[in-house]
C-alpha cells in the first residue's frame, strides 16, 4: 500500500500521542520528556516547537526546535522532513543532540545549509544507573541550598566553558544562566560538597521524568582532580538521585573524557546507547 506521510507542528491536541513517543525510550528522551511534561507543547510555554512527523495518520516521530534540535524516533523519512523544515526555517539553535544515529543523519542534511559547525562531537556514550551505585558516596555531597547560589554558579559557569568550550555568560551578564541554576537549586537539584566556601565537586539533575532522571553538569575543582572526588561525588549523587527524584539515573559523556568515563564505570553505569552533538 501506498504510505501517506506529512509535517506538522504539534499542539496540545497532540499531547497525549507526544509523551506516548517520548515515553517508549525514557532514557533516551527525558530530557525532552521533562520538558513537555512540564509546560505542554504550546511553543511559547515550551520554550520552542515540537515537529511532527506523521505516516498514515499516526505520529511517527518528532523533532524539538527551539534552543536544541533534538530529533525523537527518526528514520530516514523523518530526518529529511526535518532537515527541510529545519532549512527552510534557518538556524535558532546552538546545538544539535540526541542520538547519534540520528543527530548525523540531520546535520550531514543541514551542514551545506547551515555552514561548519564549531565542533563535532559524534561519539557521546550515553549510560545508565538502575540500582545502587557500586562506589562508597561521599558523604559530604548534598543538595545545594538556597543561600549558596552564589557559591555554586561560578562553578557552573567553569564547568560550562570548559565543557562546551565558550562561556554560557553574554551580554546580560550571565543572567540568564544564573536563573536557569537557580532554578534547579530550589527544585533540589543541584548537589556539591563545599567546603570553607568553595565548591569542590558539583552535579545537577537537569530534567526529571517518573520513569528517569539525566545528570548533567559533573565538575571538580582542579585544584582537587586525582584525589578521586569524583568516584565518591558521583555514586553520592546518583543516590540521592534516584531515591529523591526517579528509579533510573542516566547522563552522556563524550568518548575521548576517559577519566570520567572511568568514574562513571566505577559507580555503576553502564553504556545503553549513544549520542552525538552539534555545536555552534
Amino acid at each position: 500500500m501506498l504510505r501517506t506521510s506529512s509535517l506538522r507542528l504539534c499542539g496540545a491536541d497532540d499531547l497525549d500521542a507526544v509523551l506516548a513517543l517520548l515515553d517508549e525510550d525514557p532514557v533516551v528522551n527525558a530530557f525532552l520528556a521533562a520538558r513537555v511534561r512540564a509546560s505542554g507543547l504550546e511553543p511559547w510555554r515550551l520554550g520552542g516547537q515540537v515537529w511532527g512527523h506523521v505516516v498514515d495518520g499516526r505520529l511517527d516521530a518528532v523533532c524539538y526546535a527551539g534552543a536544541n534540535l533534538i530529533p525523537v524516533r527518526a528514520g530516514r523519512e523523518a530526518v529529511a522532513a526535518f532537515a527541510e523544515r529545519a532549512r527552510r526555517q534557518g538556524r535558532r539553535c546552538s546545538s544539535l543532540v540526541g542520538p547519534a544515529a540520528q543527530v548525523l543523519p540531520l546535520w550531514e542534511l543541514l551542514e551545506p545549509h547551515w555552514g561548519p559547525a564549531r565542533e563535532v562531537r559524534p561519539d557521546q556514550p550515553l549510560c545508565v544507573l538502575e540500582g545502587p551505585p557500586t562506589a562508597p558516596p561521599d558523604p559530604l555531597v548534598r543538595v545545594v541550598e538556597p543561600h549558596e547560589t552564589d557559591l555554586l554558579v561560578p562553578a557552573c559557569v567553569a564547568m560550562y566553558t570548559e565543557e562546551v568550550g565558550v562561556s554560557p555568560v553574554g551580554h546580560d551578564g550571565g543572567a540568564l544562566y544564573r536563573a536557569r541554576v537557580e532554578e534547579l537549586v530550589r527544585a533540589g537539584r543541584c548537589f556539591a560538597r563545599i567546603e570553607d566556601g568553595r565548591v569542590l565537586f558539583k552535579a545537577e539533575v537537569g530534567a526529571v521524568t517518573p520513569q528517569a532522571c539525566q545528570v548533567q553538569g559533573v565538575w571538580v575543582d582542579p585544584s582537587v582532580r586525582g584525589r578521586g572526588l569524583s568516584v565518591g561525588g558521583m555514586a553520592a549523587v546518583a543516590e540521592l538521585a534516584r531515591t529523591r527524584l526517579a528509579p533510573v539515573v542516566s547522563l552522556y559523556v563524550n568518548s575521548f573524557n576517559a577519566p570520567a568515563r572511568a568514574a562513571y564505570a566505577r559507580v555503576g553505569f553502564t553504556q545503553v546507547g549513544t549520542f552525538a552533538s552539534v555545536l555552534f
